[in-house]
């Protein structure tokens, strides 16, 4: 799901559908599109054909709400379907809000959670089709998603996890230092080193590299985003050298790279380009914050008087970390060759 376009577009083409679409719109936020000639306030015109309106509608917007048959929705989009990652989430529903389908991106793309909303605001009955949601188990796609985390050869794995748990087999599922909501069907494993008897595989949620598991089955390493990291550097640091100092101080922690969720400093450094470029290279999001607000939390630290003359403030990194993890800080701060990074364990993972 792409969280930078607009969310929801509305499709209808006879006068009840229309109804049905401003009902929504005063219930979520949603943009309403109709055929030219039976454009009214609060619509937008397909201008042209609805085929070429759902075409740019597929590639600019999370989600689609067609509110007319099946059919014309299903020869519609059948061009446009590309990718589960990709494709946004497709949901139909009739004229009279009875029913409200799921058809396409039920999981990643959100498809399934938007049908029971729209349905609920509008008293519809929800369709859902997606095997787990159907037999009441959580799904592995959703548990990475919610924990924005990344697994190796996701496909296979999404497809072999949930193939299990829909079929009754025992999935163990471990978490560390994360939180997810749905875990119907897994078996909670709280030790790695007792695990449960007659598991056919185990899903570990960590951020850590030297997690070491013995058993004869699938065991599959989720790495949630949920590192932040402050930062501060002398004026021009090498970007190389930013980026190896942190390898280093995640090595010490066993942490993996791909856990890191956000940088942060200090506006000053907001040109940084040792640390603009090594937030490009992990593609995470630079964060700078004012000296106001790293100022509520100096006093938890040592402060440098180098730094307070320099920057305004006794320390950089430190109150960063706090601020992007809640307080919830890991290990010291590093200081080496004039830079200084400070770990932290965000609550929320996206």
């Amino acid at each position: 799901m792409n969280l930078e376009k607009p969310e929801l577009a509305v499709l209808t083409v006879t006068p009840g559908a229309k109804a049905q679409a401003l009902r929504l719109a005063k219930l979520i936020p949603c943009d309403c599109y109709t055929s030219d000639k039976l454009v009214s306030e609060g619509f937008i015109g397909f201008n042209g054909s609805m085929a070429d309106c759902v075409t740019r509608l597929f590639a600019s917007y999370q989600s689609l709400l067609f509110i007319c048959a099946t059919g014309i929705t299903v020869r519609m989009i059948a061009p446009l379907v590309t990718d589960k990652l990709a494709d946004p989430a497709v949901l139909v529903m009739d004229e009279q809000a009875q029913h409200v389908i799921s058809l396409l991106s039920g999981h990643v793309g959100g498809g399934n959670k938007l049908t029971m909303q729209i349905a609920q605001l509008l008293g519809a009955t929800p369709v859902i089709t997606t095997a787990t949601d159907v037999n009441q188990v959580a799904a592995l796609d959703t548990l990475i998603q919610e924990v924005g985390g990344e697994v190796a050869a996701y496909r296979q794995q999404v497809k072999d996890i949930n193939q299990m748990l829909v079929s009754g087999q025992q999935v163990g599922l471990y978490l560390e230092q994360v939180t997810v909501k749905d875990v119907r069907g897994f078996v909670a494993v709280e030790d790695l080193n007792q695990l449960p008897s007659e598991l056919a595989a185990l899903v570990i949620v960590s951020n850590r590299t030297d997690l070491q598991v013995n058993c004869d089955y699938p065991v599959i390493q989720i790495i949630p985003k949920n590192i932040v990291v402050g930062m501060g550097c002398r004026r021009d640091t090498d970007a190389e050298l930013i980026y190896q100092t942190l390898c280093q101080h995640l090595a010490k922690y066993q942490l993996d790279m791909k856990a890191i969720k956000q940088i942060g400093s200090v506006i000053i450094k907001q040109d940084e380009q040792g640390l603009l470029a090594l937030a490009k290279r992990l593609a995470v999001p630079f964060t700078v914050f004012t000296i106001e607000e790293l100022q509520q939390h100096e006093h938890r630290f040592a402060a440098s008087e180098f730094v307070r003359k320099t920057l305004g403030i006794g320390s950089v990194s430190q109150p960063s970390a706090w601020i992007m993890s809640d307080g919830n800080l890991l290990g010291e701060t590093l200081k080496q060759d004039g830079i200084t990074i400070t770990l932290g364990v965000s609550i929320c993972c996206i």
